[in-house]
């Protein structure tokens, strides 16, 4: 998943639990602002450790995997 991928989902699963930006940026302990830019890909400077407790909220993880020049699985699915 890329940065772009990321910010999406995050935004996708906030707005699926109907929450507003302002709620989940109260409970996760970050600003509005700052969930704002990473939803909108704005700014790619927000530490690690926001994005992970976004993440925790949604029951999500944050995984690392060996760069390839080949498609995944989804790629290939969403080509069709």
């Amino acid at each position: 998943m890329n940065y772009q991928e990321l910010r999406v989902q995050l935004a996708t699963l906030r707005k699926s639990q109907k929450l507003s930006q302002q709620s989940l940026a109260d409970a996760v302990g970050i600003s509005r602002a700052t969930l704002n830019a990473l939803e909108k890909g704005r700014s790619v400077d927000i530490g690690i450790r926001k994005v992970m407790k976004v993440l925790e909220y949604f029951d999500q993880e944050l995984c690392v995997k060996q760069k390839t020049h080949l498609p995944t699985f989804e790629e290939l699915k969403n080509e069709q």
